[in-house]
């Protein structure tokens, strides 16, 4: 059953630089300045939110989703986690999740996927999204990597098979990532690949963009394990002359 929550982190209206609603089947691209968050708020109960991001200042850097869940021990993001880079660093930091569902596995849909399970129609679909924001900032079919699914649960059987969970949709529930460094993102508001509805019916999505603080010296993503120490290192050094 789906179940509204409620906020558990209000943001100080005079620390919003960004407030915007994202229509179901939509896509969104920003540069999230180091040390702003993104707020990623779940308004109705979304069939899942498509990902993407890369170092903005050199795009050949970019979002590694085996790296992200190999270093973790774990391709399920939650609280205190990190989305690494191909060379190793950090592009965001989840420094707080009210989901706790999000899928590293299942890449995103495309036309193909759509057909298959809404039929003929002009359903938008993520991988497609990508390409158009991509294509308005200078980059193409190469630089498109896999995604992160935000609010998914994707569970995975003992003999490997994959099967989407539904009923975990809360609406109200948000994550916040925390950029590391200057990071341009891409959002796809389509439905997970592997949602079972046959009727395309994605949700509108808030996105906020706020100043947070400056992190403690106790900052759970920054001292959670020792591998978030050494990226958080290689990260800090690309701005240590600034």
């Amino acid at each position: 059953m789906v179940q509204t929550i409620a906020k558990t982190s209000q943001i100080d209206p005079s620390l919003i630089l960004l407030d915007e609603k994202l229509p179901g089947g939509a896509y969104w691209h920003f540069v999230i300045k180091r040390g702003n968050t993104l707020r990623i708020t779940d308004l109705e109960g979304s069939q899942g939110v498509s990902l993407i991001c890369y170092n903005a200042d050199s795009p050949i850097e970019r979002l590694n989703v085996a790296d992200t869940s190999k270093i973790q021990f774990n391709a399920f993001l939650q609280k205190g986690k990190l989305l690494y880079s191909d060379m190793g660093r950090v592009l965001f930091s989840m420094t707080e999740d009210t989901s706790g569902y999000h899928d590293l596995i299942c890449g995103c849909s495309n036309a193909a996927s759509n057909l298959a399970k809404y039929g003929e129609g002009d359903y938008n679909n993520s991988r497609n999204n990508f390409l158009k924001a991509l294509g308005k900032r200078g980059l193409t079919r190469k630089d498109l990597m896999p995604n992160v699914n935000l609010f998914s649960r994707v569970a995975v059987a003992p003999n490997g098979d994959l099967n989407y969970v539904e009923g975990i949709e809360k609406p109200g529930s948000f994550v916040d990532l925390r950029a590391e460094m200057n990071v341009l993102v891409v959002v796809s508001n389509c439905p997970h690949v592997m949602h079972p509805s046959t009727e395309y019916k994605p949700k509108p999505i808030q996105l906020t963009i706020w100043k947070s603080a400056a992190p403690a010296a106790d900052d759970l993503c920054r001292t959670s394990c020792p591998e978030a120490v050494r990226a958080f290192q290689n990260t800090d050094a690309l701005f240590a002359q600034a």
